[in-house]
C-alpha cells in the first residue's frame, strides 16, 4: 500500500471512531539529527565524506555504546576539529529525564522530554532473566484503541531512530551506577511501532549490532496493533526477532469496538497475514489479549479465542489491565482470569498471565505522560 494513502487510511480511521472533525496538519519541528540514528555503515559513510577516516566510526560507537559518554568533548582520542563536525552536525542529547518513578518491585518509569518539548515514556522492568527496556517511537499514537491513554490527544509526531535508542541508553546509564545492563527490549510503548516503520527498524539495527548496544535478535520483541502491509513486510525481513501482536478480542465486532483498527484491517485478513508470518520465518507469534472486566474475558470469549488461533504456532500473552483513570475499563477478577487461562490451556493453546509491573506507580502505558503533561493529550 502506498504510505501517502495509508497514512489517509490509518488518519480517517481514529477521526470515523473518535467523531471528531479532521485537525490542521502543523509543520513539522526541525529537529537535530541524534548521532544514535546512525547505524555504523552510515557513519562510517558520513565520515568518509566529511574527509574523516572511516575507522574513526568505531571509536565513536565505543564512546557512544561501551563507555556511553554525554558530551562529544569526552571523545578524547578523536581530534578536535572532528569533534567539532560531530557537535555540529548532530545531537548527542536529545532525551532530559523529567520524572523518574520508581516501583518497590524494581520497575521504573522515566517521562523524558525531547528537544521539541514534547514528551515520551520509557520504562525498565526487571526479570529473572534479566533487565527489560519498553520503548516508545510516537509522541501519542493514532490507532484510537480505546483502553488506551498513549492514544489520548492522539499523534503529535514520529520518533527519530536515535530518539529510540537514546531511550535504551539513558535506561543504561541509570543501570550503570548500579552495575547492571540491559539485556531485552520491547517496543510496546507509546505509538504503533509499524506506523514509524523506518525509524523502528534502524533502531533494530542499531542496538543489534555487536559495536552498538549488543543486544540479541532474540531478546528483542517488537508487537503491532495490526498493520497487514507491515506485518507481510516484516515477515520478508527475515528476522531472528520476537514478533508480537496486540490481538485483545476473539471476533470481528469486538475487536473493533476496542480496537479501530479493525475498521481498516479485518480479523480475517489479519490472521491470513499472521499466518504468512510463521510460515515464512518458522517462528512463533506471541498474542497479546488484555483481559477486560465484562468485555472480552468470559470463558465463552477463550473458546473462541481458541478457535480463531488454532493450528497457528503462537503463544498467549494475558494481561490483567491496569486501571486508566481516563478510560472507563476495569479490572478482571482473579478467579476470572484463571479461568480464562484454564480453557485456553484445555484446548491446547500455550499460554501464561502476564506479571504485573509498576501497580504502586503510573504503569498503564501513556498514563504518567497523560498525568504530567495534559496539555499533550487533550
Amino acid at each position: 500500500m502506498d504510505e501517502n494513502k495509508f497514512n489517509e487510511r490509518i488518519q480517517d480511521l481514529v477521526e470515523e471512531a473518535e467523531q471528531k472533525p479532521r485537525r490542521e496538519k502543523k509543520e513539522k519541528p526541525q529537529l537535530k539529527e541524534s548521532i544514535y540514528s546512525l547505524r555504523l555503515d552510515e557513519l562510517q559513510e558520513w565520515l568518509k565524506e566529511n574527509g574523516e577516516k572511516a575507522f574513526r566510526a568505531g571509536q565513536i560507537y565505543e564512546w557512544l555504546y561501551e563507555k556511553r559518554v554525554k558530551t562529544f568533548d569526552e571523545m578524547s582520542n578523536l581530534s578536535k576539529s572532528l569533534r567539532e563536525k560531530l557537535s555540529e552536525n548532530f545531537a548527542l542529547t536529545t532525551l532530559s529525564t523529567i520524572i523518574k518513578q520508581e516501583s518497590k518491585d524494581g520497575t521504573i518509569k522515566f517521562l523524558f522530554q525531547l528537544q521539541d518539548g514534547y514528551s515520551i515514556e520509557t520504562v525498565l522492568m526487571r526479570h529473572d532473566y534479566g533487565n527489560s527496556v519498553c520503548v516508545t517511537t510516537q509522541v501519542g499514537c493514532r490507532i484510537g484503541c480505546t483502553f488506551c491513554a498513549s492514544t489520548l490527544g492522539g499523534l503529535k509526531r514520529h520518533l527519530l531512530a536515535g530518539e529510540i535508542v537514546e531511550q535504551v541508553v539513558k535506561v543504561q546509564q541509570a543501570l550503570d551506577e548500579v552495575g547492571e545492563r540491559v539485556s531485552h527490549v520491547v517496543i510496546m510503548g507509546i505509538g504503533e511501532p509499524f506506523d514509524n516503520y523506518n525509524a523502528m527498524m534502524n533502531f533494530l539495527k542499531v542496538i543489534n549490532e555487536d559495536k552498538g548496544l549488543n543486544i540479541g535478535a532474540r531478546h528483542i520483541t517488537v508487537s503491532t496493533s495490526g498493520i497487514i502491509p507491515k506485518i507481510y513486510q516484516f515477515a520478508d525481513e527475515q528476522l531472528q526477532i520476537n514478533f508480537a501482536l496486540s490481538l485483545h478480542a476473539p471476533n470481528q465486532e469486538l475487536r473493533q469496538k476496542l480496537m479501530p483498527i479493525a475498521r481498516a484491517y479485518k480479523l480475517e485478513d489479519l490472521m491470513e497475514a499472521i499466518r504468512y508470518y510463521t510460515n515464512k520465518t518458522g517462528r512463533r507469534v506471541s498474542f497479546e489479549y488484555g483481559l477486560f472486566g465484562g468485555e472480552n474475558d468470559s470463558v465463552e470469549h477463550a473458546e473462541e479465542l481458541s478457535k480463531l488461533i488454532k493450528g497457528i504456532k503462537c503463544h498467549v500473552n494475558l494481561i490483567p489491565v491496569n486501571y486508566v483513570p481516563e478510560r472507563n475499563y476495569v479490572r478482571t477478577p482473579r478467579n476470572q482470569i484463571f479461568a480464562f487461562e484454564k480453557t485456553l490451556k484445555k484446548n491446547g493453546i500455550n499460554v501464561t498471565i502476564r506479571r504485573e509491573h509498576g501497580s504502586d506507580i503510573d504503569a498503564a502505558c501513556g498514563q504518567l505522560r497523560a498525568k504530567e503533561r495534559a496539555q499533550e493529550t487533550r
